[in-house]
């Protein structure tokens, strides 16, 4: 036994008595990711506390004090803004509603019919389509931006809701997700064992691979709002009414303004600020379904 002891306190060769062996090391190695990490939290919410800091200055406030010092004018630029046109504001936040809920959930839809219809039926030219929604997923929205309008100039249906909404419908990236998980989550056996007890095939998919696909539309339901709600570049293109316009393209025309009326910065700052509100309680709400779908699992296992 003290042999033993003796050979376990002696120190490695090479290194001096009592230096630490090991595990510094490996907690100087676990730290650079946490540094990274909290780096990389600090650059993304930068921007946003200087947004709530700004939100709560006055017009004089906001070019003459420290940056991240508060102000005393919040309740007055909600005033302000909500005044302003008769209240425009929140029209432009009625349409981003519109616009994002119902293109996020007939996106959605779209979405879940699609991925499992690639994932479950075997047909040809399938991987053929799926490589084309692939490279669906790889194009940049802005190369199909003129496009979209020319044919929907041809339809007469620029300058209204709907030149918003259909382009909107069909996600590749959506679909994708759709896919992935429908092939992961809905098992062929349970889709066999369907069929064979006679359901319709429309019937397997809303009672049997829905409920098991929920989590994953959610995830594609959360992703297509928040695009629709930040997108600018299609509403700015199709719209030249702005009692159409989503919050995005009406804060845009705010912040031209300001610039020959420096007082409606001040507007821009505190409605930018209330358009983040939507999306952080949407997050809050919809992360319940990926709980709960946990939660499932756990007590099915």
């Amino acid at each position: 036994m003290s042999s033993l002891a003796v050979r376990k306190a002696a120190p490695t060769a090479g290194t001096a008595p009592g230096t630490a062996q090991g595990p510094p090391l490996r907690r100087r190695i676990a730290f650079a990711p946490t540094l990274t990490l909290l780096l990389g939290a600090i650059y993304c919410l930068l921007p946003v506390a200087w947004v709530l800091i700004a939100a709560t200055k006055s017009g004089r406030e906001l070019f003459s004090t420290f940056t991240f010092l508060p102000g005393t004018g919040f309740a007055e630029n909600l005033s302000d803004l909500n005044a302003y046109r008769d209240g425009v504001y929140w029209k432009w936040m009625g349409n981003s509603a519109l616009y994002a809920g119902l293109g996020a959930l007939l996106s959605t839809a779209v979405s879940a019919l699609s991925g499992y219809a690639l994932a479950i039926y075997r047909f040809r030219g399938r991987e053929t389509v799926f490589n084309i929604v692939l490279a669906g997923v790889l194009m940049p929205p802005v190369i199909l931006a003129i496009p979209q309008y020319l044919l929907l100039a041809k339809a007469d249906l620029t300058d209204s809701y709907a030149s918003v909404l259909l382009p909107l419908i069909l996600s590749p990236y959506g679909v994708y997700l759709a896919r992935i998980y429908a092939t992961a989550a809905v098992p062929s056996d349970v889709v066999e064992a369907g069929r064979m007890d006679g359901a319709s095939e429309w019937r397997i998919f809303t009672r049997v691979a829905l409920p098991m696909m929920v989590p994953g539309l959610v995830t594609v339901f959360l992703f297509q709002f928040v695009a629709v709600w930040n997108n600018f570049l299609l509403p700015y293109i199709m719209l030249s009414d702005d009692e159409k316009f989503p919050i995005t393209l009406g804060l845009f025309t705010l912040l031209e303004q300001g610039a020959n009326t420096p007082a409606l910065y001040t507007l821009v700052i505190t409605g930018a600020l209330l358009a983040v509100i939507p999306l952080i309680a949407l997050f809050l709400v919809i992360q319940r379904f990926w709980s709960l779908d946990l939660l499932s699992g756990a007590v099915k296992s």
